[in-house]
């Protein structure tokens, strides 16, 4: 700690220090990030009679399967879910595991290339395939 920042200093400029010496510093800035604003990732559920709802604080996925498939959030993450668009929102103060959280529930239906329905990133482009190709007159 200098004047109030927490400083990160390395010994000598050998390539290992150097490269240790950035990941150091951008590792204590995301925890103090985390704590003064916390980090949040949305994901976007599409398709026909998708849907995702909290109950309580687990979160509960209606993607296509026989059942809802029913996450419980680690510690320190929250759900947030917006009924209206479809966005669910993972919070918390740990960047890593927000991130993880987020990617386990986008692996529950992976957004696929035919139809596009599935769980995405907002903002996520997922490319399109035409499908199979109808009967052609003859």
């Amino acid at each position: 700690m200098e004047d109030g920042q927490v400083v990160v200093k390395r010994k000598s400029d050998a390539a290992a220090e150097r490269a240790l010496h950035g990941t150091t510093r951008a590792v204590i800035a995301n925890m103090i990030h985390g704590v003064s604003s916390g980090f949040e990732r949305a994901l976007q559920v599409e398709g026909v009679g998708y849907r995702a709802e909290l109950q309580g604080k687990d979160l509960a996925l209606f993607v296509g399967y026989s059942h809802p498939v029913k996450m419980e959030p680690p510690a320190g993450i929250s759900f947030e879910v917006d009924q209206k668009t479809r966005i669910i929102k993972v919070l918390g103060y740990d960047r890593e595991v927000v991130g993880q959280t987020a990617a386990e529930i986008r692996g529950v239906r992976p957004p696929e290339p035919y139809h596009g329905k599935g769980i995405r990133y907002v903002g996520e482009k997922v490319r399109r395939k035409a499908g199979k190709a109808g009967k052609g007159a003859k």
